[in-house]
């Protein structure tokens, strides 16, 4: 599983997603987010503005998971 770190004590999910690079600008994250292909821990998560923290793991689709560092 890839680890993308942080320097912040947390990331929003659009943002991660966008630095992950599973969208390509926050126009695609928010469409992947409301499509409901977005899993945050195992959870579908339907806001941009989660709060992400180190250790939290992010699959969008088919995708490989992507962890929080």
């Amino acid at each position: 599983m890839e680890t993308i770190k942080i320097d912040t004590p947390f990331i929003k999910l659009g943002q991660f997603l966008k630095l992950a690079g599973l969208a390509d600008s926050g126009v695609h994250a928010k469409i992947l987010i409301l499509e409901g292909v977005v899993q945050v821990n195992g959870v579908t998560e339907t806001q941009r503005g989660k709060k992400l923290h180190p250790g939290d793991v992010v699959v969008v689709g088919e995708e490989a998971p992507v962890q929080v560092g």
